[in-house]
């Protein structure tokens, strides 16, 4: 009898322990959610905005050739200082993306590569076309991302062109984006300091 109690008490405790952790790994996403993720506004960005280096398009390594994937599978790489991901779908063709899932963030190489021409965010379920890093289907399906999704609008991700050299996979991207990106932060916190332009306010 003192076991049965010792057990059912054992049960409860670690009962509520998981359910504090569920608890606690939905708030880190919403969190998460309201921290990183603006309301899409404009199709051009405020880096494109106030751009100090010209764009320029240019196709630069990503990942070496041995590491891409199988077909069905997806990985991470970075081009140009963007975050890239690389995807085979099922035929073995081979597709580059965006590799942060909105509106979270989360990696999309994390995900699931289906044979409809989609990868599936692997926490919230949204599915994006490979092609076009347009939404297909739910937006943000899961039983976590019915409860995160409804506070956004469905946003797609960037797609990028790849091709296959002799030793590498490399992505066309704007190889100037991290340079703006990084002269708008510094000038940002220079601005807030009164030094931008080199004077005290």
């Amino acid at each position: 009898q003192h076991r049965r109690k010792f057990y059912l008490c054992h049960f409860r405790v670690r009962s509520t322990t998981s359910d504090k952790m569920k608890l606690s790994i939905i708030a880190s996403l919403v969190a998460s959610a309201a921290a990183f993720t603006a309301p899409q506004k404009s199709g051009v960005s405020s880096t494109a905005l106030n751009a100090k280096f010209k764009p320029k398009l240019q196709y630069v390594p990503c990942i070496d050739i041995e590491d891409l994937p199988d077909p069905g599978s997806a990985t991470s790489g970075v081009a140009g200082g963007l975050a890239i991901c690389i995807a085979v779908d099922p035929s073995g063709s081979v597709y580059a993306l965006g590799d942060k899932c909105p509106p979270v963030n989360q990696p999309l190489s994390f995900g699931k590569v289906n044979a409809d021409g989609t990868i599936q965010d692997p926490v919230l379920g949204t599915k994006f076309s490979l092609k076009t890093g347009d939404v297909v289907g739910a937006w943000c399906p899961s039983g976590i991302g019915k409860l995160i999704g409804g506070a956004f609008s469905p946003v797609g991700v960037p797609t990028y062109p790849v091709r296959k050299s002799k030793n590498s996979i490399e992505v066309q991207v704007d190889v100037n984006a991290k340079f703006n990106f990084e002269a708008n932060y510094w000038s940002g916190i220079l601005d807030a300091q009164g030094k931008a332009d080199g004077k005290y306010y």
